[in-house]
């Protein structure tokens, strides 16, 4: 296995010191609790940026809270390009508060709008709420566009961790006419396949942040039903084809159990036609986006990601808002 990076061999002995029980250890409120503490301790204080605003899109089974983001130095009139995302935490942890710190940089390294979705969470709410609401989110940012400020040309999905999988689903969802089609996808260590077979789950069991234990246990509240785990909004990577979907950024890390399964997809949505940025971290690890602080590739990895926006948006009939 490759080396890990100094910052991450650093936060791994800081987690050992701490003694924090292991997520899976935890009733899912608890886990909560210890979930978004963590991301508290580990993100540098939050940029300012020019606008927040709590909204909430309506669904069949109530409002969903959204958070609209629009970056430093945008004109209030101005109609920008927009990121709709999806956090991470295994559709069982976080929310708007734990991805505040990603919303607000990713906002103001674009100069667009970024909005944040708080989709409801297993095992209150199990496979497909989770999707539901991800897609009530997205359906209201297109028909609210103008309201919003949002160009809704140059729309793109995103989310770490299970937000990748949801804005996976999403690009599937689009391109099947289900929902409006966006103009790019970003899965930042995106969970695609349920089944956990893959060679990570026998790699990663112990000593990293996401564990092959940690996956179970997420699956296990979000998908009780097993059979439902092959079902492609669960399991993107189980679709009939992904030709067809928008272009696509997909991150992974070497030391993540979600590894393989996640290059696969990037090399299986390559092979179907879509146009893939593949960026691998092989000495890095699960969840650093929000571990900020101390992982300085963190910063790195979102203006990666950010120019990979403007450049995708650029190419939609505009330069951004720049």
């Amino acid at each position: 296995m490759p080396a890990l990076h100094p910052d991450v061999q650093a936060l791994l002995a800081m987690l050992r010191a701490a003694d924090a029980q292991p997520l899976e250890s935890l009733p899912p409120e608890a886990a909560r609790r210890s979930y978004l503490a963590g991301r508290r301790a580990l993100q540098p204080p939050p940029d300012e940026v020019a606008q927040i605003r709590d909204l909430a899109a309506p669904s069949p089974a109530g409002p969903v809270p959204l958070r609209l983001y629009r970056g430093e130095g945008t004109a209030p009139e101005a109609r920008l390009p927009c990121l709709v995302y999806l956090h991470g935490g295994g559709w069982v942890l976080g929310n708007v508060e734990s991805h505040d710190w990603v919303c607000r940089r990713l906002a103001n390294l674009t100069r667009a709008c970024v909005i944040s979705v708080d989709y409801r969470l297993a095992p209150e709410h199990p496979f497909p709420a989770a999707v539901e609401d991800a897609a009530a989110a997205l359906a209201f940012v297109v028909e609210r566009a103008e309201g919003l400020g949002v160009d809704p040309a140059r729309l793109a999905v995103g989310g770490d961790s299970a937000g990748g999988n949801l804005a996976a689903v999403l690009a599937l969802m689009g391109r099947d006419g289900a929902l409006p089609r966006t103009a790019m996808q970003v899965l930042l260590y995106p969970a695609v396949d349920l089944a956990m077979t893959s060679e990570g789950y026998e790699r990663i069991v112990a000593g990293q942040p996401l564990t092959a234990g940690t996956m179970r246990y997420f699956v296990d509240h979000y998908v009780p039903e097993t059979r439902d785990r092959t079902d492609w909004r669960a399991s993107p990577a189980r679709a009939a084809s992904l030709a067809g979907t928008a272009p696509a950024l997909v991150l992974t890390c070497g030391h993540d159990p979600l590894c393989e399964e996640a290059r696969a997809y990037a090399h299986r949505l390559e092979r179907d036609g879509v146009p893939v940025t593949a960026l691998h971290l092989s000495d890095q690890t699960h969840g650093i986006l929000t571990m900020s602080r101390l992982v300085r590739t963190s910063a790195t990895i979102l203006s990666f990601v950010a120019e990979a926006l403007l450049e995708r948006w650029s190419l939609e009939g505009g330069r951004g808002a720049r």
